[in-house]
Parts: structure tokens; C-alpha cells; sequence
């Protein structure tokens, strides 16, 4: 027993080894004083400013911040809560942090994307796919800000794939922690009321709704100031025009010249598209394919959300585990290639350059976009024509 129990910690040690590498590098970073990581130091300032009973969603950039950094805090209230225990870590440190936490989620999402699909999967083929995915744009821009996405989409994943495909208890409670976080998570809510799992979706909205309302208690006007002002308020986070917004949004912004209708066509194009997505995710589920109802769902988020930038396009890496898996190499090639590129990066962008776009510029320019949403009918269409089991 002890022998198997070696062995099973053993499979861990190369999550371990690279989680430690990226941290290596943070401490280097912070001794150094290097400037990385910009949002997640507005994690942490965030936090920092709950504690001290300051506002967070303010015009002016939070106090709390370092003198290099000047972002707003566009999360909600609930995250600056279960961002409190990186107040404990020294400013500069906690890129390394969130750097090496990111590494330990890619990981977990390569090694359960590899299971769903495959219960025969070695770590070295999980070490090796995890340091590949940083050729990834997604991947390494993520990491570089300090951003969150790996890590939330390894509870996603963990949550869905997981706890909830094996009837526990705690399924959907990882969903809506991701969810007080960045608000997209909620998506899968729907999923599992659609996959017939309504208690992991309702255990899903309670723990979100409970992050809320424990908020409201400690910060009751910042609660009310980010659900009628803040949450609604896209243009807080950026500019939504630019091209790094790959949302059917930012593509209706750059069309339009940002014109106040070109949200409510978006919302509209999203809400057609959602059709074919739920009819894919259902039909997926019911053939055992989790991981692509999953995707399905994933990708669906980044096209209706109000604003997705590149670096929340994570969702690539299990789609490519999916492809390899399938042996769709091609297709998989057909991902990896542009994003390995930068392709999007070498667009003409910035300012108001994206309203001069040519035609090319308009393809290359929205190519996230374009091909998610020809993808989803494509499949629903192909889908069709396959007899239901």
C-alpha cells in the first residue's frame, strides 16, 4: 500500500517542478524589481483595499496599487474576498505566485481534458503538453499579466469533468467560485441544467449568490455600486473596439465605430448562436463526450461576453488535447499555428486604426470570432444529419 501510495505522489512532481519554476522566476522577478504582472497586482490591491474599508469601484485608480500600475478593479466584489490571502504576499512576489498557481491549473486541465478522453495517460505526455501550451498566445499573455484565466478554468474544469461527473456533493461549488470571480463562469450554470444536472447548477448559483450576499454585508455600497454601475459599464475595462477583444461585441465595435446599437446586435447574433451550442452540448453529453460539450459551452462564453480578450482564450488548450486525441492533427495544427504566431498581434490595431480595416484586416482581425461561430454551426449542421442515440 505504501508502495502505491509513493507512486501515486511520485505522478505529481513534474506539476510540481514546473509550478516551482514559474515561482523561481517570480522570486527572481521581485528581487530584481521587475514590473510584471500588472493585474495580478489589481488583485491584490483590490483585496488590500477591502481590508482597509476603502472603495473599490472609483474613477481614479485605487490607492492601494502600485505607483507602475493604473487599472481599475473591474471585478466582482466576492473576488477582492478570495483575493485577501495575496495581501500576505510582498507586492513584487505575487506574479510568482499567481505565475506558479496558473502552472499547477494548466496542468490539472491537461490532465483532465487527457482522462476524459483517454484513462491511459502518463504525466510525462501531461508535463510535456503543459510546457508546450506556453507556445500558446492565450497561455504566456496570461501568465505575463498575471491574469487568472488558467486558474479558473482548471475549476471549471475540475468542477464539470470532475465532482460533478462523479454525483458528488461538492459539484458546481468550484463553478461558482470561478463565477465571483469573473462573472463568465455563470455560463455553466446553464450547462449542467442542461446536461440534467440542475443540483450542481443549483449548488453553483448559491455559492455565487452566497459570495454576494456575504459581501453585501461587509461592503453593502460596493455591492450596489458594481451590480447598477460597474458590471454594465464595458468600456471600464478598456477599449472594447480593440482588437484584442475577440467577443461578437468587440467585432460589432469595430464594425460599427463602437455605435450604441452594435451591443444589442451582438447580444442578438450571441443569442441565435446559442441555439446550435445548446443543441451540441446536449448532444455531446449524451454520447459521453464531456470534454467537447464543455468546450462547446467555453467558447460560447468568450463569443457573447461583452468583452474577451485574447489572454481569456485559455479554452484552446484542452481544445487542442481534444484534437490530439482524436488524432485531428490537422485541425489541431490549424489552432496552434496562428496562436504559436501571434497572428492577431500582427494586425494593425490601436486607437482608432481598426475602423480603417480592408477587408483582410477585417478577416484576420475578428479570426477568433469568425471561426468560433462557424465552427458552432458547422458542427450543429453536421450534427443533424448524425442519427441520436
Amino acid at each position: 500500500m505504501s508502495t502505491l501510495r509513493l507512486r501515486a505522489d511520485l505522478r505529481w512532481w513534474p506539476a510540481g517542478a514546473l509550478a516551482g519554476a514559474a515561482l523561481a522566476v517570480g522570486v527572481a522577478a521581485w528581487l530584481l524589481n521587475w514590473h510584471l504582472g500588472a493585474d495580478s497586482a489589481v488583485y491584490r490591491a483590490g483585496a488590500l483595499t477591502m481590508l482597509k474599508g476603502e472603495p473599490l469601484y472609483i474613477r481614479e485608480h485605487l490607492t492601494t496599487l502600485p505607483s507602475w500600475v493604473r487599472l481599475p478593479f473591474t471585478y466582482p466584489p466576492a473576488a477582492a474576498l478570495l483575493f485577501s490571502p495575496l495581501v500576505l504576499v510582498p507586492p513584487g512576489l505575487v506574479w510568482g505566485v499567481i505565475g506558479a498557481l496558473s502552472v499547477l491549473g494548466l496542468a490539472a486541465v491537461v490532465k483532465v481534458s487527457l482522462r476524459s478522453v483517454n484513462r491511459s495517460v502518463g504525466w510525462p505526455a501531461v508535463a510535456g503538453l503543459t510546457v508546450a501550451a506556453f507556445a500558446l498566445e492565450p497561455v504566456w499573455k496570461t501568465v505575463f499579466l498575471g491574469q487568472i484565466n488558467l486558474i479558473l478554468m482548471a475549476l471549471v474544469m475540475l468542477d464539470v469533468l470532475v465532482l460533478s461527473a462523479r454525483g458528488s456533493r461538492w459539484g458546481g461549488v468550484l463553478v461558482g467560485v470561478a463565477a465571483a470571480v469573473k462573472l463568465t463562469p455563470l455560463i455553466f450554470i446553464a450547462h449542467f441544467v442542461f446536461t440534467g444536472r440542475w443540483k450542481d447548477g443549483l449548488r453553483a448559483l448559491g455559492t455565487f449568490a452566497l459570495l454576494q450576499a456575504l459581501m453585501f454585508a461587509v461592503m453593502p455600497a460596493d455591492v450596489v455600486r458594481y451590480w447598477t454601475e460597474a458590471a454594465s459599464d464595458a468600456e471600464r475595462i478598456g477599449a472594447t473596439h480593440w482588437i484584442f477583444n475577440q467577443s461578437l461585441n468587440g467585432m460589432l465595435g469595430r464594425a460599427t465605430e463602437v455605435a450604441p446599437w452594435g451591443m444589442p446586435v451582438a447580444l442578438a447574433i450571441g443569442a441565435l448562436l446559442a441555439v446550435p451550442a445548446v443543441f451540441l452540448v446536449v448532444r455531446y453529453h449524451r454520447r459521453g463526450e464531456a470534454l467537447a460539450a464543455v468546450l462547446v459551452t467555453a467558447f460560447t462564453a468568450l463569443l457573447v461576453s461583452p468583452v474577451s480578450w485574447t489572454h481569456h482564450w485559455v479554452w484552446t488548450v484542452p481544445l487542442v488535447v481534444l484534437l490530439l486525441a482524436k488524432r485531428r492533427y490537422w485541425l489541431a495544427a490549424g489552432v496552434v499555428a496562428p496562436l504559436a504566431g501571434c497572428l492577431i498581434m500582427l494586425v494593425p490595431n490601436g486607437g482608432t486604426t481598426e475602423f480603417g480595416w480592408g477587408p483582410v484586416e477585417i478577416v484576420l482581425g475578428n479570426a477568433y470570432v469568425l471561426v468560433t461561430a462557424v465552427a458552432l454551426v458547422v458542427l450543429a449542421a453536421r450534427e443533424l444529419r448524425r442519427p441520436s442515440n
